[in-house]
């Protein structure tokens, strides 16, 4: 498990941090990311834009990672905590969570509001992006940006532990390559998806040892 704090700057023990999860899931491990607040703080804070490039990589390296990531979030969920969340495959919030994407005077220009848009249409994203507005658990879940809330904090651990549980590196495979189908259909036609998706099917299909050249694809 890897904590990320919302107040946290832009530091290189936050990038350590993220670093570590990428090896984890790199290693074969699925990834538990506990977001969680930690007091008052303007994202990314004192920085320059080679830290903000290397974060920015992380995140890019484990929204591609071969292992799921699922988030555990409590209270307000902003600043890095948020744009963690952002990249995880299953996210589960506490009764008292909220979205902030503004911290501060305004929202940081990162890839989280090119994500935010991706996942949750313009519309939404920009009621977060360009206000101070907070999104409640209740309404994050009817959005699609948590998938489920739990009572508390240990039961959210919990049950991200058991999502996990006899989770193979033949699993995470599978959970990668239907990750990257869905992350890059936005902007692709269905005819620029097609061979992607038939090198999907034919993996699958060789897989179960179904023989080479058996049925019609076309």
């Amino acid at each position: 498990m890897v904590r990320i704090g919302s107040s946290e700057g832009l530091s290189g023990k936050l990038l350590d941090d993220l670093d570590q999860a990428a090896r984890l899931a790199d290693e074969g491990h699925g990834v538990i990311l506990d977001l969680h607040p930690a007091g008052e703080g303007t994202w990314p804070g004192r920085t320059d834009v080679y830290e903000v490039s290397r974060w920015e990589r992380t995140l890019r390296r484990l929204e591609r990672a071969s292992m799921p990531l699922i988030a555990v979030a409590a209270e307000t969920c902003s600043g890095p905590a948020a744009e963690v969340l952002l990249v995880t495959d299953y996210r589960i919030g506490t009764p008292d969570f909220r979205f902030q994407a503004v911290t501060g005077r305004a929202s940081w220009p990162g890839v989280a509001l090119h994500r935010l848009a991706c996942q949750l249409g313009v519309a939404r994203a920009r009621r977060l992006v360009l206000w101070p507005t907070s999104l409640p658990a209740g309404q994050a879940v009817d959005w699609g940006l948590l998938d489920e809330v739990a009572p508390d904090r240990d039961a959210a651990l919990r049950r991200a532990n058991e999502l996990l549980a006899g989770m193979t590196a033949a699993d995470g495979d599978d959970l990668a390559l239907r990750r990257r189908l869905l992350l890059d259909a936005p902007a692709l036609s269905v005819d620029d998806a097609l061979g992607a998706h038939l090198a999907a099917c034919d993996r699958v299909l060789r897989r179960a040892g179904v023989p080479v050249g058996v049925g019609d694809l076309s």
